[in-house]
């Protein structure tokens, strides 16, 4: 395809309420969108970045920053999705910026031929399971409140974030409060060190699915050692930035799970090639979030559609996040999401909510 023009537009998403992580607390979600042109179609990609290098080092301005000056000029006149890996490769990391382009280019080339995003990455289900990622709240009354709340909505499974001072706890009462059949994971964002193990282990107690990313994003080896300490699964997710390091964690002991995230990972290409990885040497994975919109979910939701996806993901209905999103929202029905059917991403921006929401719009002719 021959790319006429490139969009970049910037959303400002409120959140139904603050989402608050080892590292920083959320109140609004300040979203690039790239929309690709070509003669035959459009496409769009979300970017995933935050507003602050805290998750990675990756930000919304950097992002639209690298894409503008570097990324847009290093593509071939004609492209398709495959090529755009290749020729980003000599920039340096920008993965999520990278991931934005690349989705972008996919959708248009998706749309163009009549060909769902489930179906070219190779779904093997109509709908996918969904968990809830629930984030560290000021009291453990307000977490009961919260768990009960998703559980009623139908979520089959529950993510609680923790950091050093809020995990024993928290995690006992859920427990005690809902029971063993509630499948129960945690996820620390880095925040605790191998000193720490002996706190973790106590973890072990309550029959866990995973504990996610314990340790340091760029310490293989240190959650080598503390995978031995523990019997909660290990699951890595901001150490996995491709399927070479996917490889290397698997190689290491440091994982028996991966969570997939394609933003972190630069794409959805790189993210199917870490599930082929993981499946075939018997990881189980699944896909997280990163509180994105509807034109962000429904390409997860047809990752999350491939076979080697055997746990629930992150991919939550929309209004987990948003009063309003920017596609027609995603309804939860019986703990499930549907898979989107239709050319690309199989949604479409609704023109009158992205009025709203769009803070600025730059538009960079090719």
């Amino acid at each position: 395809m021959k790319i006429t023009g490139v969009e970049l537009r910037r959303i400002a998403m409120p959140l139904v309420a603050p989402f608050r992580t080892s590292f920083g607390t959320e109140t609004s979600r300040d979203v690039l969108l790239v929309r690709v042109v070509t003669p035959e179609a459009e496409g769009w990609g979300e970017c995933v970045a935050m507003s602050e290098p805290l998750y990675s080092p990756e930000y919304v301005d950097g992002a639209a920053d690298v894409i503008r000056r570097f990324l847009l000029p290093a593509l071939p006149a004609n492209v398709d999705a495959g090529a755009v890996g290749r020729a980003l490769h000599p920039v340096k990391g920008h993965r999520m910026a990278k991931a934005a382009l690349e989705t972008a280019v996919l959708d248009a080339q998706l749309r163009a031929s009549g060909e769902s995003f489930a179906g070219f990455l190779g779904a093997a289900r109509t709908r996918v399971p969904c968990g809830v990622s629930v984030g560290i709240m000021d009291t453990v009354p307000r977490l009961l409140d919260a768990v009960a709340g998703y559980l009623d909505e139908g979520y089959v499974r529950i993510k609680l974030k923790i950091e050093p001072g809020w995990d024993v706890e928290p995690v006992r009462a859920v427990r005690e409060r809902f029971g063993d059949d509630v499948l129960l994971q945690v996820d620390a964002n880095a925040a605790y060190t191998l000193a720490d193990a002996p706190r973790l282990a106590k973890l072990d107690a309550f029959d866990l699915l995973l504990i996610e990313q314990p340790l340091a994003n760029d310490d293989l080896v240190q959650h080598a050692r503390l995978a031995r300490r523990l019997r909660t699964p290990i699951c890595l997710d901001e150490s996995i930035e491709s399927a070479e390091h996917a490889a290397a964690a698997i190689e290491l002991g440091s994982c028996s799970i991966v969570n997939i995230k394609p933003g972190r990972l630069g794409g959805y290409l790189e993210a199917r090639r870490v599930h082929d990885l993981c499946r075939a040497h018997g990881v189980a994975v699944w896909c997280g979030g990163m509180l994105e919109t509807g034109l962000g979910r429904a390409a997860n939701v047809a990752l999350a559609a491939l076979p080697g996806f055997t746990l629930p993901g992150d991919t939550s209905g929309s209004r987990r996040y948003f009063a309003t999103d920017v596609t027609e929202p995603f309804e939860l029905v019986d703990g499930h999401l549907e898979v989107p059917a239709g050319p690309g991403l199989g949604v479409e921006p609704l023109p009158e909510v992205l009025k709203e929401v769009t803070t600025s719009t730059e538009w960079i002719a090719l």
